[in-house]
């Protein structure tokens, strides 16, 4: 954010775009904060941000340091616990940004999820219209790879060169049996494309989708196995416990809440340093209503934009304004 950009607007009440007073205006929209500027998009940096002006510091301690290049070295799965807003799925793009491994594969999870979601889908209703389509005209029809997308997990195994960053976000709110689905994968390194295993020799090598755009691979036999294992970062909320045979296979990581220093290390690291003293009553009033895991540091940072912004409210009122707990009956 430029100095521009946070420079206070002439009139203390301008910042209210929306006054409800009903008739239809036209206003000039602010600049967004810089962690929601899409259109701009180059990296990724700390707190799930994205930094369109250059790079900015995914900031961890030594400790937690050493235990991603732990798994960096063992090629295993790093299970990332801690409270919403420390940087869990952050993580992620700061190794793959640091790293210059790539984007992130992001496989979202829910209750729904299953493994074959982040494996592969193949488009039986589609091949078949698609068929049925040209046999009424002319031409011959796609091939089956034309109708086999891979998902994030296995678009992250056919790398043959530099290994991709998977993010298996909040894992915890999967099937009970979805960890215990992945070890197979993760202990083998491969899958099988049963669709693909069953064609008559002299079909042995088919170009599928990836999960990434246009990009095509090439799966032999059936079978997608990988040459560099990816980095895997798995993410927790800690809302249910996850079986021993999975956890004997991952290296456990828990960010803790960011502690006076490192809060205002991230506000310099987004806003700039010299926005530091102008919202230093901010951050002593974040300190003061948080409690574990009620507070995420990305709240801090929306009522600190909003200050640079000039809103006209006090340290209180513009906490209350963007800060809610994030668990219980609102």
């Amino acid at each position: 954010m430029t100095a521009a950009e946070r420079t206070p607007p002439q009139d203390p009440g301008s910042w209210r775009l929306f006054r409800g007073e009903g008739p239809p205006r036209r206003v000039d929209m602010p600049a967004a904060p810089p962690w929601r500027r899409f259109g701009e998009r180059q990296h990724t940096g700390a707190l799930g941000t994205t930094a369109p002006g250059g790079p900015r510091p995914y900031l961890i301690g030594p400790a937690q340091r050493d235990i991603v290049n732990a798994a960096l070295h063992l090629r295993r799965p790093l299970l990332v616990t801690g409270h919403p807003g420390t940087g869990k799925s952050s993580l992620a793009h700061a190794v793959a940004h640091e790293l210059s491994l790539g984007p992130v594969l992001r496989w979202p999870v829910n209750s729904r999820s299953t493994l074959a979601d982040a494996l592969y889908h193949y488009d039986a209703v589609g091949r078949l219209r698609e068929t049925n389509l040209r046999r009424q005209g002319d031409g011959d029809a796609p091939g089956i790879g034309y109708f086999i997308r891979l998902g994030p997990l296995g678009t992250a195994l056919v790398s043959d060169g530099l290994p991709r960053v998977l993010l298996v976000d909040e894992l915890d709110k999967g099937d009970v049996d979805l960890p215990n689905d992945l070890l197979t994968v993760f202990e083998e390194g491969e899958f099988e494309i049963p669709e693909l295993s069953r064609l008559p020799p002299g079909e042995d090598d088919i170009e599928v989708h990836s999960a990434r755009g246009g990009d095509t691979v090439t799966v032999h036999r059936g079978v997608v196995r990988c040459q560099e294992f990816p980095v895997v970062v798995i993410t927790s909320n800690g809302e249910r416990e996850f079986p021993p045979a999975f956890l004997r296979r991952c290296l456990r990581l828990d960010l803790p809440d960011p502690d006076e220093e490192r809060l205002r290390a991230i506000v310099a690291a987004h806003l700039g340093a010299d926005a530091l003293p102008q919202v230093d009553d901010l951050v002593r009033a974040f300190l003061a209503k948080r409690a574990p895991g009620e507070l995420a540091t990305d709240q801090l940072l929306n009522a600190a934009f909003l200050r640079l912004g000039g809103v006209d409210l006090d340290a209180e009122g513009l906490l209350e304004a963007v800060l809610h707990r994030l668990g219980g009956a609102l």
